[in-house]
This record gives C-alpha cells, sequence and structure tokens, in this order.
C-alpha cells in the first residue's frame, strides 16, 4: 500500500516517542499488510489476536531519537477471532441466533428513570431468541422422531425404499425387532436433536472460554462518571464483561432444548397410554414427566425473564446453582421420558399422519408474531420521547431485525424439513396425500409457499433501486468532471465514478430495504398460520376448486417454494463444508461475523462469540501500559470496524490516559451504521460524549465509500474532513501516466492527507499536555470546496440527491438521542445530548 513519506505532510510530529496502533476493519487483513513490510514480529498477544510490529522498530523504545519525526507503526490484529480455525464454519447454524442478539442492540434510548421500557424490551428479545432454540431443536425432533422414526419407518413402503430403517421397521402384526414398536423408535431417534443441543452448548462453552473470558481493564472510575452516571454505557467497565448472563442464558437455552425434545418424546407416548385398556403404571409415568417438563419450562422462562445485563461494575458472580442444577434436571427429565417410551408397548402401531405435538410450529409462530408486534410498539415510544432524525426506521429497526431472525429460522428449519420430506417420500409431494408419508408439518409448507412471493417482491426492490443508481449517476455526471479543474473530460471516466458514488449511497437505503422484507415476512408468516388453522391443508390441496389461476399459483408457490427452502439448506451447508476446509472460505465467512458479533451475547448464548469481549480490552489495555511506561503520546487508527473497536476501546480509558490519546478514523461506520441502527450507544449524544472525552479526533471519508461516512459532530473543532478527493487523479498526467484506482473503501492511507493528519494530531496531542487546547493550530482542517467537488456544479441538488437514499429523505443529522445499557438494567441515564445536525465535511458534494 502505498504511504507518503514522512514529512511530506509539512506538518511535523512532535518531539519524544510517539506511537501510531493500527486497527484493521473487516476481512482479515494480515499485519504484513498493515505495516507494509514482511518481516514483523509479535509484541504481545497471543495467535489468535496480537500486537505486532516491524523487526526494525521492536526496540523502538530503547532509542527514541531515531523516531524525532516519524510514529513507530505498530499493528493490532483481530482478525483470528472470527476467521480462525475450521470450527469457524459451525457458527453457520447460529446465523438467527447472532441477527436475534443484534435486535437487542437496535432499540432506541430510554429516558424513564427506571428504565422500565427498556428492560420489557430486553425481555422480549430474550424471549424471541429463546424461541429460535426451540424452534431449532423442534426441526431436529421433526426429521430424526417424526419424519423419519414415526411416518418412514412406520410406513412398510417407506421403509422398504430405505433399508437402513429395517431394523426399526413396524411389523403390523406386532411382531417385529425390538426397536420396531414406535416408543422406542422415538427413543433413538431423539438422540440427534439431544446431540444437536449437546453440540450448541459444547459450541457457546467452547467460544467463552476462548474470547470473551478476557478481564476488563479495571480503571478507576472519574469524578465525571460518579454525577448522575449520565456517561455513555459503552464507557461501563462492565460492558465488555457479561460472564453471569451469558452463563445463565446457556444453562436456561440448554434445558430449553432437553425440554423439547422431551416433551416431543412424551407427547405420543402419553396419548397412546390415555386410551382405553392403557397401562396404569405407565399412564402415571407419563403424568410425572408432562409434569416435569412444565415445571423445568417455567424455570426455564423464569431465568430468561429475570433479568439483564449488569454493566456499571464486571459482574463475576455466576449463578452456581441454576447455571449447573437447570441443564442436569432437564437432561434428567428427557432421560425419564426416553425410559417412559422405551417400555414395552405390545401391539402399539404408528398410524400414518404426523407425530402428535408438531403444533408446536403454529405456537412458536404466532408468539414470534406477538413478540415482535410488541417490540415494534416499545421501539415507536422510545424514538418519539426524543426523536432522532437518522434513526434507522424509527424505532422499528429492533423490531424488524429480530423478525428477519424469525424469517431465517424458519427458513432453516423449513429448508432441512421440506429436503428431508422430499427425499423420503420417493416420487410423492409432502402433503399432497400421493406418497409413502404424509410429510412435514402443514405450516412448514405453508412458510415454505410464501418464500417465492418474499423472492418477487425482493427482486422488485432491486430493479428499482438499480434504476435509481443508474438515473443518479447521470445527473452526477457533470458534478465530477467540475471536481477536478484543469482537466480535459472524460465522460466513460466521469460515468464510472459517478456511478460508484450512487452505488455507495445504497447504504442509505437498506433501513428501507429491512423494514420492507420484515414487513413482508410478518404479514406472509400470519397468512401462513391463519390458512393453516382454517383450511388443515398444504397450499396447493386448500387452493382445488378454486379458479383456476389461484389454483396453479397455490400449485406453483408450494413446489418451488419447497426446492427453493431445500436448496438454501443445501447450498448452507455446502458453503459451512467448503468453509472448514478452506481458509480463504473461512475468511469470507468471518466477515459477516465481523460485523454481526460485534455487540456482547445479551440475548442468545449460542450466538457466535463477540470478538469485542477480547479486542477491546486488549486494545484498552495496550494503550494504558505503553503510555504509562514510556510518557510518550499515542494514536490509534482505526479502519471501517476497526474504528468502531477503537472507539470502544477509548472510552474505557481513564482521563489521565485519554489526555495521551487521540484518535484517527477512517472509513467508519460509527455514524451511518452504528450511529442510526443502535442510537443508544452510537447515537448524536454518544459520539459528542466521546468528541469530549479526546480532545483529538479526526475522520475521514469519501463520498465513493460504501460503508464509512462522516460522523457529523460540530461542536467548534471539526471532526470530519471529507469528502476526500477519489480517485486522487482524473485521468493521465505526466507524473501519472497510468489510470488511477477508485479507492472507495479502502487504501485511506495511501492518501497524502492520511500522514498529514496523523502528524496533525500528534502535534495537538503535545500541544494539549503544555497549554490551553486554544492555542493549539487547527492543521489539515478542510477549506472551502475540499475534496472531490473542488469547484463548480450545483451543490445544493447533488447534496439534495446524495440524501435520497435516506429512510427519512434527510440528508442531515438530527436532534441527539440519549444513552443506554445492555437492556436497560444498569445503564446511564442523562440529559440531552447536543444537537447531533450539521454538515460536515466543508463540500458541497456531501452523502
Amino acid at each position: 500500500m502505498p504511504r507518503t513519506a514522512p514529512g511530506e505532510s509539512g506538518v511535523k510530529p512532535p518531539p519524544g516517542l510517539n506511537l501510531e496502533l493500527l486497527v484493521h476493519g473487516v476481512g482479515g487483513t494480515t499485519p504484513q499488510e498493515m505495516l507494509g513490510d514482511p518481516r514483523i514480529e509479535r509484541m504481545t498477544g497471543d495467535t489468535t489476536a496480537a500486537v505486532y510490529r516491524r523487526t526494525d522498530d521492536v526496540d523502538a523504545e530503547a532509542r527514541p531519537q531515531d523516531y524525532t519525526d516519524k510514529p513507530v507503526p505498530e499493528a493490532y490484529s483481530w482478525s483470528n477471532l472470527t476467521s480462525g480455525n475450521g470450527s469457524r464454519a459451525l457458527w453457520l447454524i447460529l446465523l438467527p441466533f447472532m441477527v436475534a442478539n443484534l435486535a437487542h442492540w437496535m432499540r432506541p434510548a430510554d429516558y424513564g428513570r427506571r428504565l422500565l421500557l427498556a428492560r420489557t424490551h430486553g425481555v422480549f428479545v430474550r424471549l424471541v431468541a429463546l424461541s429460535l432454540t426451540v424452534l431449532l431443536v423442534s426441526a431436529a425432533c421433526e426429521v430424526a422422531m417424526d419424519l423419519v422414526a414415526w411416518q418412514c419407518a412406520g410406513s412398510a413402503g417407506c421403509a422398504d425404499g430405505h433399508s437402513w430403517l429395517g431394523f426399526m421397521a413396524q411389523d403390523p402384526s406386532g411382531d417385529g425387532g425390538w426397536w420396531s414398536q414406535p416408543g422406542r423408535r422415538l427413543a433413538l431417534a431423539a438422540v440427534v436433536p439431544a446431540a444437536l443441543t449437546l453440540l450448541l452448548w459444547w459450541l457457546s462453552h467452547r467460544t467463552w472460554a476462548a474470547y470473551e473470558s478476557q478481564p476488563p481493564l479495571r480503571r478507576p472510575v472519574d469524578e465525571y462518571d460518579r454525577e448522575g452516571r449520565n456517561r455513555p454505557a459503552l464507557c461501563l467497565p462492565g460492558f465488555w464483561y457479561g460472564k453471569r448472563l451469558v452463563a445463565r442464558l446457556r444453562a436456561a437455552h440448554t434445558a430449553a432444548g432437553f425440554l423439547t425434545v422431551a416433551a416431543a418424546v412424551a407427547a405420543a407416548t402419553t396419548r397412546h397410554d390415555r386410551k382405553p385398556g392403557g397401562s396404569t403404571a405407565l399412564d402415571a409415568v407419563g403424568w410425572l414427566t408432562e409434569t416435569a417438563v412444565v415445571a423445568c419450562a417455567v424455570w426455564v422462562l423464569y431465568v430468561v425473564c429475570r433479568r439483564g445485563r449488569k454493566e456499571s461494575e464486571p459482574d463475576d458472580v455466576v449463578d452456581r446453582f441454576t447455571v449447573r442444577a437447570l441443564p442436569g434436571i432437564a437432561a434428567g427429565v428427557l432421560l425419564l421420558a426416553v425410559l417412559h417410551a422405551s417400555w414395552s408397548r405390545p401391539g402399539w402401531i404408528s398410524h400414518g399422519g404426523e407425530l402428535p405435538g408438531d403444533e408446536t410450529f403454529g405456537v412458536l409462530a404466532v408468539g414470534q408474531g406477538v413478540l415482535v408486534a410488541a417490540m415494534g410498539v416499545i421501539g415507536l415510544v422510545l424514538h418519539r420521547r426524543r426523536p432522532a432524525e437518522r434513526t434507522a426506521l424509527k424505532g422499528l429497526g429492533s423490531a424488524c431485525v429480530a423478525m428477519i431472525a424469525c424469517a431465517l429460522g424458519g427458513v432453516m428449519s423449513g429448508g432441512v424439513t421440506q429436503r428431508v420430506g422430499d427425499w423420503l417420500d420417493g416420487a410423492g409431494t409432502p402433503g399432497m396425500g400421493n406418497g409413502y408419508i404424509e410429510g412435514p408439518p402443514t405450516l412448514l409448507t405453508w412458510q415454505a409457499s410464501a418464500v417465492p412471493v418474499l423472492l418477487g417482491a425482493l427482486l422488485v426492490l432491486t430493479a428499482w433501486f438499480l434504476l435509481q443508481v443508474s438515473r443518479r449517476s447521470r445527473r452526477l455526471t457533470d458534478e465530477v468532471e467540475s471536481a477536478y479543474p484543469d482537466v480535459v473530460p472524460d465522460p466513460s471516466r466521469s460515468r464510472r465514478i459517478a456511478a460508484v458514488i450512487s452505488r455507495a449511497a445504497l447504504t442509505d437505503a437498506v433501513p428501507w430495504v429491512v423494514g420492507t422484507v420484515a414487513a413482508i415476512t410478518l404479514l406472509l408468516g400470519g397468512a401462513g398460520v391463519l390458512g393453516t388453522w382454517l383450511t388443515g391443508e398444504v397450499p396447493g390441496r386448500a387452493a382445488d376448486g378454486r379458479a383456476a389461476i389461484v389454483d396453479g399459483f397455490a400449485d406453483t408457490v408450494q413446489v418451488l417454494g419447497s426446492w427453493l427452502v431445500g436448496l438454501a439448506f443445501v447450498l448452507f451447508v455446502a458453503w459451512g463444508r467448503r468453509a472448514y476446509r478452506d481458509p480463504s472460505a473461512r475468511r469470507t465467512i468471518g466477515i459477516l461475523w465481523d460485523v454481526g458479533t460485534f455487540w456482547p451475547r445479551a440475548a442468545h448464548p449460542f450466538s457466535p462469540p463477540c470478538y469485542a469481549e477480547r479486542a477491546v480490552p486488549d486494545l484498552a489495555w495496550r494503550m494504558a501500559t505503553w503510555t504509562e511506561l514510556t510518557r510518550g503520546r499515542l494514536v490509534i487508527s482505526g479502519h471501517s470496524q476497526g474504528s468502531v473497536l477503537a472507539a470502544a476501546a477509548v472510552w474505557h480509558l481513564d482521563r489521565r490516559t485519554r489526555g495521551k490519546v487521540a484518535l484517527l478514523t477512517y472509513g467508519s461506520p460509527l455514524e451511518r451504521l452504528y450511529g442510526r441502527w443502535f442510537p443508544a450507544y452510537f447515537g448524536p449524544r454518544q459520539l459528542h460524549d466521546l468528541h469530549r472525552q479526546v480532545h483529538c479526533w479526526r475522520n475521514l471519508w469519501r463520498l465513493t465509500d460504501p460503508i464509512g461516512g462522516p460522523v457529523r459532530i460540530d461542536c467548534g473543532t471539526d471532526v470530519d474532513r471529507g469528502p476526500l478527493t477519489d480517485p486522487l487523479q482524473y485521468g493521465r498526467t505526466l507524473h501519472h501516466p497510468l489510470p488511477a484506482p477508485i479507492l472507495g473503501h479502502g487504501e485511506y492511507p495511501a492518501d497524502p492527507v492520511f500522514d498529514e493528519e496523523r502528524d496533525s494530531l500528534l502535534l495537538r496531542l503535545r500541544s494539549h499536555d503544555s497549554g490551553p487546547q486554544a492555542a493549539v493550530p487547527q492543521q489539515g482542517v478542510p477549506q472551502q470546496g475540499q475534496g472531490l467537488p473542488q469547484q463548480g456544479g450545483s451543490g445544493s441538488e447533488v447534496a439534495a440527491d446524495a440524501g435520497q437514499f435516506t429512510d427519512d429523505g434527510e440528508a442531515d443529522a438530527g436532534p441527539g438521542a440519549d444513552a443506554g445499557s445492555g437492556d436497560g438494567e444498569d445503564g446511564p441515564d442523562g440529559p440531552d445530548g447536543p444537537d447531533g445536525s450539521g454538515n460536515p465535511g466543508g463540500s458541497r458534494l456531501s452523502a
């Protein structure tokens, strides 16, 4: 990566040792790439996450005279936290859990003194997360126990077509083998969902021990923190350490998985025992089993709803009785159900039809819809109290994302059941009565039939956005040419640059896409539940006798939906298998986890681990210890997701250390993504607080960047510098005979502005140490016209045009939002923050 030579920026770093701590973004940038040197050495850390230096700089502290005109570069590499060994491929099955956990953090801030609405919102999200665990385990029960052990093994035609089921094939005369009795078949098949539950527990426990058990930096609490507790939640010392909550939720979800399997086993056996002529003793044991299942389920609900995160201090205390006893007792109940089902019941045969208890999917769908609707009401109420104009979906972001998590869980569960049902049914179509077995529950077929309708709506949205990009690119072409004076216009080059700018602006349309998908999903899910309850038939049979167009449409979407969800599941498995073997594919999946697992596991303990609970303490410890040992000054330089980690780490420093640290962010999603989607944690008030705590902060951004943007802070000292010129050269010149690339989201250090701003921050740090900050020369503050469109063109038209992709139609930020905490349990509450509006950057082509 090209860098300008030290000193070319015209701003000399102050004397004394200075450190530049680089933090990369998503995609797994290597330390060699960050430092621009293949010869590196690890300074501190392990193979998972570590700090590296160039070999020539390892002993920089022993010879500070060699670094009077440049800082010591140091790279913090955290990519192995999300894309390390092959076991990360197993995280793909945790995707719905990860999305549900994101929904927990997306609520607007609560201003109530007791934070009642925030706590209620946290309870609802945790209940949605619990329903996803039950849904996944129920899908495993449906495949192993219903489709295989109950329906296929109980059908002579299906069992004959699958020889591996011969040992448990049902004999109508009742003289079959030991496993031929339905109860024993169910007991054997229960091993599959029980093993899945154990796998989820193992993944959660293993990742906690590897990533999230790092102790936080236990710093002294500032006086400002004691006064009213009105600091942002990310400042709290226990924010990145949720050991107690994760352990408790892990126990509850593990128990819920065991209880789901136990209920599925007991549902069939107890129904048989209660028929006339059944065994009284077995009936009594059945009642005992069901009572134990209900009692443990109530215990699970109490544990999930009891309380959320404690963040005012690191919560090291673990509820040992709950953590150890609840899963163990639930496993005992499952064992009791299996033993009860294995008892000999001569003459019991499984007739055609689904396994008793398949109504679970309908109950889960209705429950999830009610919970999501309640979350939406809370989000609207919280947003209306202190509306922030740039908040995504006006407070409905959490509910919409939770709805998408439920949809992902439905697609995964429906995909595997539909695919297995098609495979076992031979030439027949599940649910149509023309095969060996009845097939999956009717509701799952209705939900699968909704997938083609949803995809059709997405295609329409995609076509509309492509049309808007094309129209906007044509309008921006003249603005691009006017930004490069004294060059020969090249219409083709201008169109390419304008197209990149237009595509980058699509990021601001994501809230509309998410909201539309969530609304359509909710409507289609409700239609599926209603259709199942009213007709009791799959869509193809329910439409028989209707108008030809209706009947044809129902048959088409049913067949197409079944194949689509089945294909999605097959591709999902294939992708996971490839990721297990191929490190490059694992890095691609790691990008998804980089974005989705920044937040601690506050709602779902089986979601992928929070890498920030390791990375943020790492960065805070490194900055605190280095500045204390050397008395030097430090610039923490974060790109993309690394800028979010850097900001979170700076928030955790004590006041004395923060006075020696400057923050340089570039390609940063702090406001554009995190501020809009997580307003309780990165809203205008929180970013203003970060600006007050960090005396020296600069943020670089480009219009061609689809991820980064301005942080929109205007408190007398500008933070944003941009939009930066991209590409750096319009066409071929004497000094640049080859076309300059459009950098977009990458290679910010290639811009001369980067070194200029970094050196300026170091100079301002020294000035701040030696005198009032008012005397600090503002180096590198952009002048009017700095950036891409330096002169010419209609700036107001372009600014309005670039803002058309926002969810509210406004290009500027609105009033600030207040702070919040994990779920309102222990978070700060304070007065209104300053206004977050403004148009940073000094350019007329602003996003």
